[in-house]
Formats: C-alpha cells, structure tokens, sequence
C-alpha cells in the first residue's frame, strides 16, 4: 500500500476531509487538484440535504482551512473553494447511480467499451437515462437500448441538465 505522501494531494484531501464533513452533515461530491493561471487551487465540491448555498460554502470552509493548515501535506501555496456540485453534478460512487436513477446523465469511459449492449461495438461515451448500478456495472439506457458500463472503467460521469424539458414543465 502506498503512503499518504505518494498519494496524489485530491485523495489526500478527501481521505482527510470526507468524514469530518459526513460527521457535520454534508457529503463531499468531489475534490479537484488543478493549476490555472500560476495558481493552484484546492476545489470542493460540497452537497447536503435540502441543498446548498453560499453559507453552507463559509462554514465549509471554516470547518476545513484549520485541518488543511495543521495537516500541512499540500507543499505549495494555493488557493480554497467551496462550491455545489451544480446542475451537472458529478457521479463517482455507486450508490450516486442508484440515487440519482430516473434522471440523464453523461457518462465517459477510459477506453472503448464492448457488448455494453446486445451486438453493440465498443463505445467510449453514453448520454441518457440512468437506470442504477448492478454487479459493478452502471445501467444507462441510451434511446431505448440499456447498456452496462463497468464501473472501474469510467472516467467521468455527470448528471445532464435538461434545459428544453425544464422549460416545458414551466409552460
């Protein structure tokens, strides 16, 4: 097993982080590690239930500066942010595809794909509904073909917002 100072600084972060955010109420969606501009910046992307705002990301961040301070295994300066996941949230753990089955999502593969579903070619992207997560596969129904995609092999996956469907419920 690799030691913590050979593990890339994001899982760092949400090895250190994840419990004491569950402990207080709010899950840790995602951790981003990512230089712009010749800074680097250490992003959360924080959730709880029945939502969350801008006094959610102050005391977030109140609750983690302390522990990111003491902890001291991020060498170089940078900066913090705390934000939602947004309307194109990502999904990482199986149990975000069983949570969020019934709504569209995106999902991108590593490599090609085979036989994710009958006589299909191997596939590297899917956009559709998500069915759930089964015997370590994601379950995604793309225009009315499910397909199961292996979870180790994903990598990335998000929510897709449906703009048009949001403004026909509106009309």
């Amino acid at each position: 097993m690799t030691g913590i100072a050979h593990q890339p600084i994001a899982e760092q972060a949400r090895r250190l982080l994840e419990p004491i955010l569950v402990r207080d109420g709010y899950e840790l969606v995602e951790v981003e590690w990512a230089r712009a501009g010749g800074r680097w910046t250490l992003r959360l992307y924080v959730d709880k239930a029945g939502g969350f705002g801008i006094d959610d990301c102050q005391a977030v961040s109140r609750i983690v500066e302390p522990i990111l301070d003491v902890e001291e295994f991020i060498e170089p300066a940078y900066d913090l942010e705390v934000s939602s996941p947004g309307l194109e949230r990502p999904l990482r753990k199986p149990s975000d595809f069983e949570r969020f089955a019934g709504q569209r999502a995106r999902i991108k593969s590593y490599g090609p794909v085979l036989g994710t579903a009958p006589a299909s070619p191997g596939r590297k992207h899917w956009s559709g509904t998500l069915k759930g997560f089964k015997d370590g596969t994601v379950e995604i129904d793309v225009d009315g073909v499910l397909h199961r995609v292996p979870h180790d092999q994903i990598a990335k996956a998000n929510l897709e917002y449906d703009f048009e469907a949001e403004l026909r419920r509106k009309d």
